[in-house]
């Protein structure tokens, strides 16, 4: 029986006194009174499964906690939660007063950034959560997406990918959320410029069931310029295509290139609605 009673308490049977809360110490694990902690703010995760958290507040109840969450100190009285949001809430269901963490000293950039790591590595974020809170480590970190791949362990191109999603309107990023439509199908609808076919084609996917494949080769026939767009066609030097590339990385946005065969033109960038405007101007001003 004591042995039972031990595990119950899960990594608090571990802790000198666990039981008597004395000084907080940085870096080891103290047991906190979980009405003295605060959610992260900056927690990009906004989907807790109501029945996978029951599932973890019953295994808590038999076992304890059995990784301690992660927190930063406020003043002598409150701590934020830096990572382990879902033991957190799973813990109040289970009715613990007290919980194991581990006291960080942090900012709000690495807050931000530690909470976004944690769970792009334990795959808890949908693919539109990532997206978005890759922009908000780029805008409010003032990382570049070369900066962020080495934060997040993942390459460049795939941080570009997951950036790009942005592009797409509400509606489709909602879908991509619900999971009705899968990233392969996500990459390919950003390829599509004309909003209405891209909602067009967004439906086409979920009525009949296509595939990425399919949706791939229906994008590529979209794109495919009609012979008197061709004929009007300046192909732009290789310089020119790789600028136009790195602009679209930078502004999260299909820049276009005009230009004629004496070499003046402009550069085109698109904005869907004006808070994807003001967003744009945002990254401009930051240029200056």
């Amino acid at each position: 029986m004591a042995q039972r009673n031990a595990l119950g308490r899960g990594l608090g049977a571990l802790i000198d006194d666990a039981g008597q809360e004395h000084t907080v110490n940085a870096d080891s694990v103290n047991e906190i009174d979980i009405n003295r902690i605060e959610v992260n703010p900056f927690q990009p995760r906004t989907n807790f499964d109501e029945e996978a958290l029951n599932e973890l507040a019953n295994s808590i109840r038999q076992l304890g906690i059995i990784q301690p969450i992660t927190v930063r100190k406020i003043d002598d009285r409150k701590f934020q939660l830096i990572t382990g949001e879902r033991r957190l809430r799973a813990a109040q269901i289970a009715g613990l007063n007290k919980i194991p963490a581990f006291v960080r000293f942090a900012n709000d950039q690495e807050m931000l950034e530690m909470a976004l790591v944690e769970n792009i590595q334990r795959e808890d974020l949908d693919a539109i959560e990532i997206a978005i809170s890759y922009q908000r480590l780029i805008e409010e970190c003032k990382l570049t997406q070369e900066n962020l791949s080495d934060r997040v362990g993942k390459k460049r191109s795939t941080v570009s990918n997951y950036l790009r999603l942005l592009r797409l309107p509400a509606e489709i990023q909602l879908g991509i959320r619900d999971k009705k439509i899968s990233m392969g199908h996500a990459r390919a609808l950003v390829n599509i410029e004309n909003v209405k076919t891209q909602l067009k084609t967004y439906y086409r996917i979920i009525d009949e069931d296509l595939s990425v494949r399919k949706i791939e080769d229906i994008t590529r026939d979209i794109n495919i310029p009609k012979p008197e767009e061709q004929k009007d066609k300046v192909r732009l030097p290789e310089e020119y295509e790789q600028l136009k590339k790195h602009l679209s990385d930078h502004f999260i946005a299909k820049i276009d290139f005009k230009r004629n065969n004496k070499g003046s033109g402009k550069i085109v960038i698109p904005f869907k609605s004006d808070e994807d405007l003001e967003r744009i101007m945002g990254i401009i001003d930051k240029m200056k």
